[in-house]
């Protein structure tokens, strides 16, 4: 280990040795990279961004000492990175993140800083809701990107909300962004919203079971959902036009679930949303086309159901 000194030579090593380890890379970073950058920052209380001028800095016996054992329990627990700093970025914004909700990651980030355009064109948004909330990341980048919104985030894990709440506070939005405890709509009796969004648990049995280590370290709670991902999808589908108003819009996230849903409904006309790196399983509908397809979603749970 002495023949590593600088923080470039601890980066280029730790990715190496993620590489080795064929480490899976699915929570915030994407790459061996990405993660070894970002825990070797962690470990010596560096910034994220921290400017290339500093990579030749070397590091201290104690630094050195520091950085190889976080780099250890990436590799020998399978612990998502998040999970080893405490904190995950997600639409621009640093969360606390640990194993009492999933990691930040999703594509409504995108939305969320893109205003919900064009989805949300021409919808005055003054209330909106983000279903099955985890850690809050959602409705509390949609409450600081909107300072006009006033935002619902709900979960049915206390420990979900907990960590949520600690988020609120982190951002100061306590003011505009209310957290409550349901099973998705089930505590939500005459509360109407112009925007609902979910990103719900889609994994189907089959594929938790294939999923790498790294996985087991988050709730299963906020990640499975049945044998088809569909669980709770079909059950918001179900009733998100009773909570929505007149001109309001449900946005989802389904992920590898999309073909199964479309197979299931294939009359109802979801948008699935363009990312910058292509579709990823996020629909969007109005309620008018919710209402107009409720004999047929309903049709589906039944199917399902029996």
């Amino acid at each position: 280990m002495t023949e590593l000194r600088s923080i470039r030579d601890f980066i280029r090593f730790g990715a190496s040795e993620f590489g080795r380890a064929g480490l899976s890379f699915g929570h915030s970073y994407d790459n061996a990279l990405d993660e070894a950058t970002q825990l070797v920052l962690h470990a010596l209380h560096l910034p994220h961004d921290l400017s290339p001028v500093y990579a030749s800095a070397r590091l201290t016996a104690d630094e050195r000492a520091q950085v190889l054992a976080l780099l250890r329990r990436r590799i020998d627990e399978r612990v998502p990175a998040c999970y080893l700093t405490g904190e995950a970025w997600f639409a621009g914004l640093c969360f606390r993140s640990d194993p009492r909700a999933l990691v930040p990651r999703s594509p409504i980030a995108e939305l969320i800083e893109a205003g919900f355009s064009p989805w949300a064109d021409g919808v005055e948004v003054s209330r909106a809701l983000d279903l099955c909330t985890g850690s809050g990341c959602i409705g509390i980048a949609m409450a600081v990107h909107n300072p006009g919104w006033q935002v619902d985030c709900v979960d049915i894990s206390a420990d979900a909300l907990a960590l949520a709440a600690e988020n609120v506070e982190r951002f100061e939005v306590g003011d505009r962004v209310r957290l409550l405890r349901s099973d998705l709509f089930a505590a939500l009796q005459g509360e109407r919203y112009d925007l609902i969004v979910s990103n719900p648990p889609y994994v189907t049995h089959d594929e938790y079971a294939a999923m790498p280590a790294e996985y087991a370290h988050e709730p299963r709670l906020g990640l499975t959902a049945g044998d088809d991902g569909l669980d709770l999808a079909l059950a918001i589908l179900g009733e998100a036009a009773d909570h929505l108003s007149e001109d309001g819009v449900l946005v989802v996230e389904v992920g590898e679930s999309q073909r199964a849903l479309e197979r299931l409904l294939p009359a109802v006309p979801f948008a699935w949303i363009e990312f910058r790196v292509g579709q990823m399983g996020v629909f969007a509908l109005t309620r008018e086309d919710l209402v107009a397809h409720a004999g047929g979603i309903a049709a589906a749970q039944r199917t399902r159901s029996g």
